[in-house]
């Protein structure tokens, strides 16, 4: 078994670089430096003693991560990027939690994890208000929270890493307005959440600014706790079986995720409508599944590996030294054009 002095005269440097680099103290590291160790670290299969590590700093080498549902394949995708980087990087695990949007859930996973030692923790959560967040925090959890932006003109004690959940849905609006669409639809569920909040205002400003907001409707779907994540494409074929009966049925529609949108799709079909041929659909998200569907879908793709890196990032530099100021990091989503998409029926375009 390789111990820590290989992987530095594999490296070329000391033991204390090496170390540096597993605590993510690495923010003065050279580039050149950093990648000689990682490689060594890759190489020789390294792995600190964990049981060692814990004697020694009172702590676990796990960060948590909590999501609202693992039946939302987006949030497998991001777990299994930030357990990657945090293993082969930092030699750390993951511990996954479900929390389900709800704020006590949420609060008590803060206890549980810092009751078992662990000091980091990354949480899925969009939810308006992150007071128990800074109850943790100011208890010592370093946290950095995904899906949410911080409260404008209040002094955060955690990070922020989002995706401008606005853009995402301004996007695929936007790109259903261009292909010659007037009746549109934006579809989500009734819960309502900051990002939920941004994507309605992007889907809202786009039909404005397209010249569609008399004709453009967004749906609200029925209450939460009735459609869940793991049913969040069932609320997604209900609506479409919906709206292929209504009088003045859209011809694009988009939904609030993928897996909802992939509901539409199948709604649609069993409607007896062609997709895209009598009706447009576009997710947000672009999990895998999105390429396979038939016909492939058009999303709006979230960057999800550059945002788990930083997210993994902030927690380690946080854990080497908790005086690091707080940040706030917005990504950019982008189009993913493919085949659920055409001119609605009737028009010159579709002729």
């Amino acid at each position: 078994m390789s111990s820590i002095h290989d992987v530095a005269n594999r490296a070329g440097v000391s033991t204390s670089t090496v170390s540096n680099v597993l605590n993510g103290r690495n923010d003065r590291m050279k580039s050149e430096t950093l990648a000689r160790v990682e490689a060594a670290i890759r190489e020789l299969k390294y792995r600190p003693n964990t049981s060692a590590r814990q004697l020694k700093t009172g702590r676990t080498p796990l960060i948590g991560v909590l999501v609202p549902s693992m039946a939302n394949p987006m949030y497998g995708f991001i777990a299994r990027e930030i357990e990657t980087l945090a293993q082969e990087r930092y030699g750390f695990r993951i511990m996954i939690g479900n929390t389900y949007r709800d704020r006590d859930k949420e609060a008590r996973f803060f206890e549980d994890l810092m009751a078992h030692g662990v000091r980091g923790v990354i949480i899925i959560s969009s939810l308006i208000d992150e007071q128990h967040f800074e109850r943790a925090a100011e208890r010592g959890l370093i946290m950095v929270s995904y899906d949410r932006r911080a409260t404008p003109g209040v002094a955060s004690v955690i990070d922020h890493v989002t995706v401008n959940s606005f853009e995402s849905a301004r996007l695929a609006t936007a790109h259903l307005i261009e292909r010659g669409h007037k009746r549109i639809a934006y579809v989500t569920p009734s819960g309502r959440t900051m990002s939920r909040d941004e994507k309605i205002n992007g889907f809202l400003q786009a039909a404005r600014i397209g010249g569609v907001a008399a004709t453009a409707q967004v749906i609200e779907g029925v209450p939460p706790d009735e459609y869940g994540d793991s049913m969040m494409s069932e609320l997604g074929r209900m609506q479409a079986v919906l709206l292929a009966k209504s009088k003045n049925r859209p011809t694009g529609v988009v939904g609030v995720n993928d897996i909802l949108s992939f509901g539409l799709m199948a709604g649609f079909r069993d409607a007896g409508l062609s997709v895209p041929q009598d009706v447009s659909v576009v997710g947000i998200d672009n999990v895998f599944l999105s390429n396979l569907m038939y016909p492939a879908m058009t999303t709006v793709r979230v960057p999800v590996p550059e945002m788990a890196q930083v997210m993994v990032e902030r927690v380690m530099g946080r854990l080497a030294d908790a005086d690091i100021p707080t940040e706030e990091f917005m990504f950019e989503p982008t189009l993913v054009v493919r085949d659920s998409v055409a001119p609605p029926p009737g028009s010159v375009r579709a002729r």
